[in-house]
């Protein structure tokens, strides 16, 4: 979020509230992150795949638990956003009805207050971000695991020379049958790469 110091003004809460409402998002990244040749330049000789990784961890039954975990947690901060941002709109408005009667030093003193809650504002949504993707790193990181744990087996078993990630590796076509993605939420899906063993 980028201020300015003339922007710490009360009419300029509207706006910046809206920027924070639409900010407080959160966004599944995939943690495969894959070498930087490019998937049209391997050899023919070479048997290529690629996973949506993305896909799959909202398709996985634990990544559709997280994603509603997740859900669940950010309407809970923003619910906490929203009441300092309404606040502060309140004090906005009351100073906007009074200024032309207010005394310039009452004046100044109103407008200070607006900057220190609008300071607040600004460190308490950094906050609730921060909270917000650590939980986000949390509820994945095994998810992750087992995954890059099926796919290994997958790309042994199978002879795979390398499995790319579609959105890293921005591959824009690619043969549907090179696609592992189907096949890794199955194999997630049915236990494998988990605690009690792998299942096929």
């Amino acid at each position: 979020m980028k201020s300015r110091a003339s922007s710490s003004s009360p009419s300029a809460i509207s706006s910046r509230s809206r920027i924070m409402s639409r900010c407080l998002s959160l966004t599944f990244i995939a943690v495969f992150m894959t070498a930087s040749l490019a998937f049209s330049a391997a050899s023919a000789q070479n048997k290529i795949a690629f996973v949506d990784m993305q896909r799959a961890l909202l398709e996985v039954d634990e990544g559709k638990s997280a994603k509603a975990t997740l859900e669940k947690l950010k309407g809970d901060k923003q619910k906490e956003l929203d009441g300092q941002q309404d606040a502060l709109r309140k004090l906005q408005s009351e100073f906007e009805a009074q200024k032309a009667f207010m005394k310039e030093d009452v004046r100044r003193s109103k407008e200070e207050e607006f900057r220190t809650k609008l300071g607040e504002l600004q460190l308490t949504y950094a906050k609730l971000q921060k909270e917000l993707a650590g939980k986000e790193a949390e509820l994945t990181k095994d998810i992750f695991a087992r995954m890059a744990k099926i796919l290994s087996k997958m790309g042994q078993d199978q002879k795979w020379t390398m499995i790319f990630e579609k959105t890293e590796s921005s591959i824009l076509w690619a043969e549907p049958s090179l696609d592992l993605t189907n096949e890794l939420i199955r194999r997630y899906n049915g236990g494998e790469g988990g605690k009690s063993g792998a299942k096929k």
